[in-house]
């Protein structure tokens, strides 16, 4: 019996829901880069920068490719950087609403006094 979409899009989402991984998505929005400089940029053992990489190769999100001793990795495709950029727009909506709102409840709080 097939998944449903919204089952399948979850489980998208789930994958993505690790800091790592998503660190990771918006280093190589600017490009490909090797595992060295990927553990520069992300304060995290080896081993556990390589189990992130994993999930993100098994899901067909980044690829890798080897250059000599170094793994390179990469954006599948520039779908991920579309949704890395419209993730910030989000946030970014969101998080301007929420300092409206606490602007609006110190100007109440003077207010009050």
């Amino acid at each position: 019996m097939p998944v449903p979409l919204y089952q399948a899009k979850a489980e998208f989402f789930r994958m993505l829901g690790h800091p790592v991984r998503i660190r990771v998505l918006e280093l190589l929005q600017g490009g490909p880069m090797p595992v060295r400089d990927l553990l520069t940029a992300i304060d995290v053992e080896p081993s556990a920068l390589s189990q992130q990489l994993a999930v993100l190769r098994r899901s067909g999100i980044v690829t890798a490719a080897r250059e000599g001793s170094t793994v390179v990795y990469e954006l599948a495709g520039g779908d991920v950087a579309d949704l890395m950029r419209a993730a910030r727009r989000i946030l970014t909506e969101m998080l301007s609403g929420q300092n409206e709102l606490l602007a609006e409840l110190r100007e109440s709080e003077v207010a009050a006094e």
